[in-house]
């Protein structure tokens, strides 16, 4: 059974959503630059370290996903209690980066968390306190 059963499949106008959503959440960040990278709108901290990517239908899996590094142990946390909407990325997965599909009702304060946590483990220690300046 396709882990897309029962639902709608994503659209073009989803894609652009999710994209307009992440680029605005990411603006809030520190230095944060956007480009594309391997195909994927893609976020970095001083257009070098990799804070999070968008995918849409990566390698013909059907998920529009963000593709995120996350904190030690949190990888099998969220795929064990979120099996349907957290999954282990191809490529980088192996590394505890995770991915979120967004073509399942997103909750954007959550990926508003998310995209913190992940620059607070990618950014610079001085780029982490003026975020908390904020």
């Amino acid at each position: 059974m396709s882990s897309n059963a029962g639902r709608r499949p994503y659209t073009d106008e989803d894609v652009a959503e999710a994209t307009r959503r992440l680029r605005e959440l990411c603006a809030a960040l520190p230095e944060v630059t956007e480009r594309l990278s391997h195909g994927s709108v893609t976020f970095f901290v001083r257009a070098k370290r990799t804070l999070a990517y968008l995918t849409d239908d990566h390698h013909g899996d059907g998920r529009l996903a963000l593709i995120y590094p996350a904190p030690p142990g949190a990888q099998e946390e969220l795929l064990r209690a979120e099996p349907e909407r957290f999954y282990r990325p191809a490529y980088v997965g192996h590394r505890g980066w995770v991915g979120l599909r967004l073509d399942i009702d997103p909750d954007w304060d959550e990926v508003a968390d998310i995209l913190v946590e992940a620059y607070r483990l990618v950014a610079p220690k001085v780029l982490v306190r003026e975020l908390d300046e904020v």
